[in-house]
């Protein structure tokens, strides 16, 4: 698993624990990074992913709702929703990162993490963000 992978799956660790103990993330993320607890401490990328979610959160969760035919933020599962933030945020604000890859590694955490219908879900809703790049940057 390469360092960029691992990163992307501290980051959903994050968002989903963040998520399920209704707690913010930001805050969540600054405890990790004093107290990483029982895992290594968090690596750069990962720090990168959440805070870059956080501060477009607004914004990724507008477009995931409007493209996703009829599934709300809160009806989608905590993981997929995580992923999602995720990879959106990677394909419209990460530069480093090829689109193709970001929607890759976002379908292979929801294939290992997520439910059977999960990795479909993912990767039309990425592919339909992907699509629409242009317009949604404007």
């Amino acid at each position: 698993m390469g360092a960029r992978t691992k990163a992307r799956k501290r980051a959903l660790d994050v968002l989903f624990e963040a998520d399920q103990r209704k707690v913010d993330a930001g805050t969540l993320l600054a405890d990790r990074l004093v107290e990483p607890g029982t895992e290594a401490s968090l690596p750069q990328y990962a720090v990168e992913l959440v805070e870059g979610v956080l501060e477009r959160r607004e914004r990724i969760d507008e477009l995931l709702e409007t493209y996703s035919h009829g599934w709300t933020i809160d009806r989608m599962p905590s993981v997929d929703r995580a992923l999602l933030r995720i990879g959106t945020w990677e394909v419209l604000y990460n530069d480093d990162v090829p689109d193709a890859v970001a929607i890759d590694e976002a379908v292979d955490l929801a294939r290992a993490l997520s439910t059977d219908d999960s990795p479909d879900f993912v990767n039309g809703l990425l592919g339909r963000i992907l699509d629409l790049k242009p317009t949604l940057l404007g």
